[in-house]
């Protein structure tokens, strides 16, 4: 089973489903190899550029870069490598890596709470938090090629499906679907 072909992108109304890469708070840089159908570990972060949060793809999804569409997974725990999460999209990450635009769609697992109060949309996410995100994908090359990555800023959940709706369109063009 191919997790980018194989498996559905979602209902584009309501939810996503997303394959979670790395682990929030992971140091290994994993990644999905599309052609041999497996995880694989392209790299060991230094300690500092932990991911801040479980970070993953939506199958059936090519962003600009030619990547499937990221994902950041807001959850207290860590989600593990190759898990599904059914999720509710409340915004995005407007990201640029190497002069490319590389999307990270930002979204709850579709039951998951927090605090006893449901995250539904940018709003509802602390400015800590979000200045930890800016940061950690504004610096997590620094050590290896400093000044390559910039965050431009979030958008809502509107702006989120828009992109969501164009990466499925050039999934669907690119392998003829």
């Amino acid at each position: 089973m191919n997790l980018v072909h194989d498996i559905s992108y979602g209902d584009l109304k309501n939810s996503i489903n997303t394959i979670i890469e790395i682990p929030k708070n992971s140091m290994h840089k994993i990644e999905y190899d599309l052609e041999r159908s497996l995880f694989v570990l392209d790299r060991i972060e230094p300690g500092i550029f932990a991911k801040p949060v479980n970070y993953g793809f939506i199958p059936q999804t090519l962003d600009e870069d030619s990547d499937p569409l990221d994902t950041l997974v807001i959850s207290d725990e860590p989600i593990s490598t190759g898990i599904l999460v059914k999720a509710h999209v409340i915004a995005i990450l407007n990201f640029v890596d190497d002069g490319e635009n590389d999307h990270k769609i930002i979204c709850v697992p579709a039951d998951d709470r927090h605090d006893g109060s449901l995250i539904t949309d940018l709003d509802d996410l602390s400015g800590v938090w979000k200045n930890q995100l800016v940061h950690h994908f504004n610096h997590y090359k620094d050590l290896k090629k400093p000044g390559t990555t910039v965050v431009e800023g979030f958008g809502d959940s509107q702006e989120a499906w828009k992109i969501i709706q164009g990466c499925h369109d050039r999934y669907n063009k690119h392998f003829e679907k």
